[in-house]
């Protein structure tokens, strides 16, 4: 006997079938062209579009495994896991962001040599291959937009704005180099785009982690939902209630809720899912108690 599926997961199922084939076309955007620039940094001894070209590659790793992880999360619930495989779009935003922090390690890390050892630089050759690689990071950005904006998506667009950001800094170091041969803006601005790149990559880190640690999302806040269930009418109590991410893009929620007359269950039930789905979350669990409490109505939290 197969496992039934609701209208929801059957969307949620086509959706991110349609976010993998965005991915998996950005990923071939990305990978063609930072073999391009891997040869131009080298040949014209550009650190700023070497580690453009290396952040490209990292660009790859990581719409590569986001699209993995659509994938997974499109295939349905089975017996070994019941709420289907979505949650592997959060264990890749959580990959990505970190591998984000290695990136940035070896661009710093590299730029440091540089200023120590200057080397020469051609710059018209890095201007030129930074202002198509920019070019490919706004297509590939503009591709990865145009569908839904989950964790996995948001890290994988993070990618892809810091490798743009990248390109940016050598088109503008191969343009210094190229009028005045001062070399040292190459790994200065290498520096400060990694700087940027770090920022957005200790967010989504944090965001991430927190996600994947079944943490309630930060722009809920616990005591609100609490409170707007228990206005729900016939509704005397709301506590042991958690909310948490089953999913990039769904939320799950369950509660102990005092009625009070058992009888109107069925209506009060609708009125919660009702509440619920006005927060975006879309799995619900409320276990009914009968009975007014002794105390007033009250939010536990466990």
């Amino acid at each position: 006997m197969g496992l039934l599926l609701n209208e929801h997961q059957h969307e949620a199922g086509h959706t991110r079938l349609a976010t993998g084939k965005a991915l998996l076309i950005a990923l071939a955007l990305t990978l063609g062209y930072s073999v391009i620039e891997l040869i131009a940094g080298w040949r014209s001894g550009s650190l700023a579009l070497l580690a453009d070209a290396g952040h490209m590659v990292t660009d790859g790793a990581a719409l590569g495994i986001s699209a993995l992880a659509a994938w997974l999360a499109a295939r349905p619930p089975s017996r070994k896991h019941t709420y289907g495989l979505g949650r592997a779009e959060l264990l890749a935003a959580l990959v990505n962001a970190v591998s984000m922090l290695v990136v940035v390690f070896m661009i710093a890390t590299e730029a440091w040599h540089r200023l120590q050892s200057p080397g020469s630089v051609d710059g018209a050759t890095v201007s030129l291959v930074a202002v198509i690689g920019l070019l490919i990071n706004l297509v590939v950005a503009w591709v990865l937009s145009r569908g839904e904006r989950n964790l996995n998506i948001r890290a994988a667009l993070l990618h892809v704005m810091g490798d743009a950001l990248g390109s940016v800094a050598a088109i503008v170091a191969g343009a210094v180099i190229w009028f005045t041969g001062w070399t040292p803006i190459d790994p200065l601005l290498s520096i400060l785009i990694g700087g940027l790149i770090l920022a957005s990559s200790m967010r989504l880190l944090r965001e991430a982690v927190h996600a994947t640690l079944d943490g309630v999302p930060f722009s809920m806040d616990i005591e609100q939902i609490g409170l707007s269930l228990a206005k729900v009418a016939g509704v005397c109590e709301v506590h042991d209630l958690h909310v948490w991410p089953i999913a990039a893009e769904r939320l799950a929620i369950s509660a102990h809720v005092r009625v009070e007359n058992i009888a109107d269950w069925a209506r009060i039930l609708d009125d919660l899912t009702a509440v619920a789905g006005k927060l975006d979350i879309n799995h619900v669990t409320f276990q009914p108690k009968n009975g007014a409490p002794a105390q007033p109505i009250t939010l536990v939290r466990k």
